[in-house]
């Protein structure tokens, strides 16, 4: 049998170990949640600095502290990740791998990383490295990219079901990490671009702001129309086990201690055989402490996920209760002296007590006559729990970061008339942009040969599917554009390899080695500048279009126009082969500024009028080869006479 080169630095003995050993990893938010998850059993955590890690907006970990929680975890026998997951623009990658070099140092167990830029630089360091769910891994070729560049273990993509993983990951080259319990995005991890798009804070940066639990319209239904149930799988931890998973990993570095405590425990008690009355009451305990709806995800299928009544934790369902005159009636089974409730209608809360008894419930704040729902929010028991992680251990360290600098080439920029490359999905918009297309990116694998035969001398390039675990779609002679890391592995004889944007390229260390990258849609016109002074090779950037802001497999999210509480309208459709598209509010512009564009050295602009009308095709077309008033106006006409450059001006934190 062949191990990971990771474990080849073992002794035979501790490789037979590390093979049977199967891990619970359990999320750490601050320095005070430290010990919660260990308490409760857990065998790894994962936490982050202060800095390039995908939860921002949590405390974190000072230098000094995660030196400090690496002694404190490994006394305890339990190992520590440490999260480098963002994508790393270039004037920060020197502070980055000076990062990393620290975390080596103080002798943490592996980083999480996203970047593939980072990967680079980092590649003579010994400490192991982690592909984060970011890196969008979800295929025996994606895991065996993995492998051939120095990556120990990958994060699979939460979309994937039992059957799919089956089928990888007995296979794969190096370990695997499932997510198990937590909190599900709507999108798919490291191809969500919308909070960037609303306010430039980008899911990519760790600074998400959660769109996906926001209240929306649609097609005359109102709510949280993206929410997803939290992830709950433990019925599947053995079966996870057995077809050779190594690791299951608990979302929540947001969340509570309490929480990480009892999830810890849970699942070492679920993975240890010890089922019964106490998992039982440490279920509810956790229910008390986070609760916005449970379900399997993707693992027992696609099946529909969404709760839509609320989008955060309401506690403990107990029961549906009459209220008259602002008194619960009757004797309510389950409330005891000093439980926490709440009180709600629908998707209201309408209010919450502390409860001194149970029968003929007076409340405090008025409420009219009807049937409400009764939630339990605390419980002594659950109280006592969240109390013992009050304080934070004491935790110090004394070494220090050494200073990395990296200097990148820079080169003379050669001015260039930007080729046009469209995106397109239907043969009825393919006729139309003919005339003027340089290439045509087709993403509709269904119709892709009638579409080649169509296109005669205009180059031709397939776009493969964003999310294709056991790769049905590969290349078949043709030009194509790939989306994800194993698809550059298994298409690497193609006769040209297009980047797509959602493989996240950001800084000039991460280009690959193919025939054209196209930028990131999260730098800015001032960013792409600096960043073609020191690239070498040919690039695209998005010049125009609804761009494609979140990836959805998600079966309920049907197709229309997702109003948000603001009026922000974005356009919904089912592809070919059943995802959902999120398009952009507004059409991205940079049609203006394809001049300038064109003097960074970008050698083509990409116009993505997929699920759009010939008529639009057109516009954009007649716009770009004549780009008059006249024609100006009329494709500011078809685009709703409402457009953005904001990306472009901006880009983001």
């Amino acid at each position: 049998m062949s191990y990971p080169h990771s474990v080849l630095r073992m002794t035979i003995k501790e490789a037979d170990e590390w093979e049977l050993m199967f891990e619970i990893l359990s999320p750490v938010g601050s320095p005070n949640g430290l010990p919660a998850p260990m308490d409760g059993g857990c065998d790894a955590v994962y936490l982050g600095g202060k800095a390039f890690g995908a939860r921002a907006m949590t405390q974190n970990f000072s230098d000094k502290e995660l030196e400090g929680a690496v002694g404190y975890a490994h006394d305890r026998g339990v190992k520590v990740y440490v999260t480098v997951n963002t994508l790393i623009k270039q004037e920060e990658m020197g502070d980055v791998v000076s990062f990393v070099r620290f975390l080596d140092d103080i002798d943490a167990d592996a980083i999480l990383i996203q970047d593939h830029g980072l990967l680079k630089n980092i590649s003579k360091f010994d400490i192991i490295k982690h592909a984060s769910t970011q890196m969008q891994i979800h295929s025996l070729d994606g895991l065996q990219w993995c492998a051939d560049n120095g990556i120990d273990r990958a994060v699979l993509a939460r979309e994937l079901t039992l059957d799919e993983l089956s089928q990888i990951v007995p296979e794969s080259p190096i370990e695997t990490e499932v997510f198990i319990q937590g909190g599900m995005c709507c999108g798919m991890s490291g191809g969500c671009y919308m909070s960037a798009f609303i306010k430039g804070l980008s899911a990519n940066r760790g600074q998400c702001l959660g769109p996906c639990r926001s209240r929306y319209d649609m097609g005359g239904s109102s709510g949280f129309l993206m929410s997803m149930n939290d992830l709950e799988a433990i019925r599947h931890v053995k079966e996870l086990e057995r077809i050779g998973v190594r690791s299951l990993k608990i979302e929540g570095r947001a969340k509570q201690p309490a929480y990480a405590y009892l999830t810890a425990k849970i699942y070492s008690m679920v993975r240890d055989g010890n089922t019964g009355p106490e998992l039982d009451r440490t279920i509810e305990q956790l229910r008390i402490v986070f609760n916005r709806g449970t379900s399997s995800g993707y693992l027992e299928g696609v099946k529909p996920n969404i709760q839509p009544l609320f989008p955060n934790s309401r506690g403990l369902h107990l029961c549906y209760a009459e209220v008259k005159d602002s008194t619960i009636v009757g004797t309510i089974d389950g409330i005891s002296s000093g439980d926490g409730i709440m009180v709600c209608k629908g998707d209201v809360t309408k209010g919450g007590f502390t409860a001194s008894g149970n029968t003929d419930i007076k409340l405090h704040f008025k409420l009219r006559d009807g049937i409400y729902e009764l939630r339990k929010t605390s419980r002594e028991d659950v109280r006592a729990i969240s109390d013992r992680y009050a304080v934070a251990p004491e935790l110090s360290g004394t070494t220090s970061r050494k200073k990395v600098d990296l200097k990148l080439k820079r080169h003379k920029v050669i001015p260039r008339k930007p080729e046009l490359s469209f995106y397109i999905s239907d043969l009825e918009s393919l006729e139309a942009s003919l005339p003027y297309a340089d290439r045509i990116y087709f993403d509709n694998p269904l119709l892709a040969d009638k579409a080649e035969g169509i296109c005669g001398d205009t180059e031709f390039v397939r776009v493969l599917p964003r999310f294709d675990p056991v790769c049905e779609y590969t290349y078949d002679g043709s030009s194509v554009m790939i989306s994800n890391l194993g698809q550059y592995l298994s298409c690497r004889d193609a006769p040209r390899i297009y980047v797509s944007n959602v493989m996240n390229i950001i800084n000039p260390y991460a280009v690959p080695d193919v025939y054209q990258t196209t930028l990131s849609l999260e730098l800015s016109g001032k960013e792409i500048k600096e960043f073609m002074t020191c690239a070498e090779g040919r690039f695209e950037i998005m010049a125009f279009g609804r761009v494609e802001v979140m990836f959805i497999r998600e079966p309920s999210i049907g197709e229309g126009i997702l109003t948000d509480e603001k009026g922000r309208t974005f356009h919904l459709y089912k592809d070919a082969l059943g995802f959902t598209r999120v398009q952009n509010s507004s059409d991205v512009d940079l049609l203006p500024f394809i001049e300038e564009i064109g003097s960074y050295g970008v050698s083509s602009v990409g116009l993505d009028l997929r699920n759009r009308s010939p008529e639009l095709v057109g516009a954009v077309g007649e716009m770009c080869l004549n780009p008059d008033q006249e024609n100006h106006d009329r494709l500011f006409d078809l685009c709703g006479r409402r457009t953005m450059q904001s990306m472009w001006l901006r880009g983001i934190r």
